[in-house]
């Protein structure tokens, strides 16, 4: 089964791949489920990363797990475990670097007890993307297999990358001229020099990263669409720009043939919320390769 609650993300999904539901996760049961070997998901980071727990802080919101918006749903992916009829014999969950140090890592403690006192082998470790996107990002990845399948066997995350030198942004960026609206006003420009510039003189690092073609780039977020700051590229006039949403998506390693089919800031959004997809098809393989995914389930019955 396939849900997704957001309808612009459905819509991309369905133009790329098949059929969603429009649904939330809280009110898919587990009985609905086909029997399936891994269990993979990547619960919402932004009530666990740095900038987000910041700016919750400072809007007086709850973080962590107690954001009960987002937070909790680290215990839906728990649900769907406690309510199968056989536990899915892997577990591959992905979040923000930050989660294993969130509320002086007690949240993360929470995540590792509750997987293992359901059974699991768990392990986790950072990977960042830079051997494959020219992209500076770090995610936590979290493999988990049951005892009753692998007995005592645990995940060995891989040391290996990829034997090749690491791209740069002129692997990413169009080669022609972009359109002028993705280009930044003076005014706006203005604004992120004076910001930066502010917070420069408090000591602290908030501001733009300014790259070209033999650069790698910041962590592509969420909020890209607002002002494009985290990621602006130079260009010969006076002012930088963002990137394009197909610049987006091949910083993430989608191919050129994925389609589109939404606004640059429904494309923004997505892109800067998606994982990474050659780093996870590097660890699919790993995994694949060490536990044998595909005869889990026949093992497991």
């Amino acid at each position: 089964m396939r849900c997704e609650v957001d309808r612009f993300a459905v819509e991309t999904y369905e133009a790329n791949f098949s059929a969603v539901e429009a649904r939330d996760i809280h009110d898919v049961r587990a009985t609905e489920l086909p029997a399936y070997d891994v269990l993979a998901a990547g619960f919402p980071c932004q009530p666990f990363s740095i900038a987000g727990v910041s700016k919750k802080l400072s809007l007086g919101r709850q973080h962590g797990f107690h954001d009960q918006k987002s937070g909790n749903l680290f215990f839906e992916i728990v649900r769907l475990i406690d309510d199968a009829s056989t536990p899915p014999p892997i577990l591959f969950l992905e979040n923000v670097k930050h989660l294993t140090r969130h509320d002086r890592e007690r949240t993360f403690k929470v995540i590792r007890d509750t997987l293992d006192d359901r059974g699991y082998n768990f392990n986790h470790n950072v990977v960042d993307a830079q051997p494959w996107v020219p992209q500076h990002r770090e995610r936590t990845f979290m493999v988990g297999l049951h005892r009753k399948v692998f007995g005592d066997q645990y995940f060995e995350f891989p040391e290996d990358r990829p034997d090749r030198p690491w791209p740069t942004l002129d692997a990413i960026l169009e080669r022609d001229l972009v359109d002028p609206r993705y280009v930044l006003s003076p005014h706006l420009w203005g604004y992120l020099q004076d910001y930066a510039a502010k917070h420069r003189l408090r000591g602290n690092g908030f501001g733009y990263g300014l790259v070209g073609r033999d650069n790698v780039s910041r962590t592509l977020s969420a909020r890209y669409y607002k002002d494009g700051s985290e990621i602006l590229v130079r260009t010969d006039g006076p002012t930088p720009r963002r990137l394009t949403p197909r610049e987006c998506a091949r910083l993430m390693g989608f191919p050129d043939s994925f389609v589109i089919p939404v606004s640059d800031t429904q494309a923004y959004r997505q892109f800067g919320n998606s994982v990474v997809v050659p780093v996870v098809e590097f660890l699919g393989r790993a995994l694949v390769a060490q536990v044998g995914a595909t005869g889990a389930r026949q093992e497991a019955s």
